[in-house]
C-alpha cells in the first residue's frame, strides 16, 4: 500500500544513473533516459550520469567513486542484470555492498511477475548499500527500468512515504561509523 503523508515536506535526493552497456551510447541509451526522465520528473537531481562496458572491476570501481562522493545519495544502474557470461553488474554491485537489500529484488521479480510472467526469473536484479548510499541495479530495458522506478522506488525514495521509506533512514546508514 503506498501512501504519501501531505503534511512531510518532500526531500528530493541526489541520484547517479550507470548504464552499462558495451554497445549503448549516450545517444541510444533509452533505458537511462528512462531513469533520468523519471526520477527529474518526481523532483529529484540527477548528480551524474555515465556508460560503462560490461566489466566487473570496472563497474565496480565507478560505484566506489560514486559512494565516496557526498553530493550523491543514490545510484541507479541499469544493465548487466541477466545470465549471460557478459552479465556482471550484479556481482560488481555485490563486491561493493555492506548490506544487501534482499527484499528489492523480490518485490522487483513480483512487479515484474505481473508485466511478463515467468520471464522475470531472469533478472538479477538487487539493491544495497554502501557507504551511506543507496545502490540498485536494474535491468537493462526501458519497461524494466519503468517498473523498477513506478513500482518501487519513487515511493521508497520518498520522505513523504508511509508507513516507512529509505529517506527516512538515511542519517542511520552510517551509524556503524560514528564514535561511541
Amino acid at each position: 500500500m503506498t501512501r504519501i503523508d501531505d503534511t512531510r515536506a518532500f526531500i528530493p535526493n541526489r541520484i547517479a544513473v550507470l548504464t552499462v552497456s558495451d554497445t549503448r551510447t549516450p545517444a541510444d541509451d533509452r533505458s537511462g533516459d528512462t531513469l533520468v526522465e523519471r526520477l527529474t520528473a518526481a523532483g529529484h537531481t540527477l548528480a551524474a550520469r555515465g556508460i560503462l562496458p560490461d566489466d566487473r572491476a570496472t563497474i565496480a570501481a565507478q560505484l566506489r567513486t560514486w559512494c565516496a562522493d557526498p553530493a550523491i545519495d543514490v545510484i541507479l544502474t541499469t544493465g548487466g542484470t541477466g545470465l549471460t557470461g557478459r552479465d556482471v553488474t550484479v556481482e560488481a554491485h555485490r563486491d561493493v555492498y555492506e548490506k544487501e537489500i534482499e527484499a528489492f529484488g523480490t518485490v522487483f521479480t513480483i512487479v515484474s511477475m505481473q508485466k511478463i510472467g515467468t520471464s522475470a526469473v531472469q533478472s538479477r536484479a538487487c539493491g544495497g548499500v554502501a557507504q551511506g548510499t543507496y545502490l540498485f541495479a536494474l535491468p537493462g530495458s526501458p519497461s524494466a527500468c519503468r517498473d523498477a522506478w513506478d513500482e518501487i522506488l519513487q515511493w521508497q525514495l520518498d520522505y513523504r512515504h508511509k508507513p516507512c521509506n529509505f529517506v527516512e533512514i538515511f542519517p542511520r546508514l552510517t551509524e556503524h561509523l560514528r564514535r561511541k
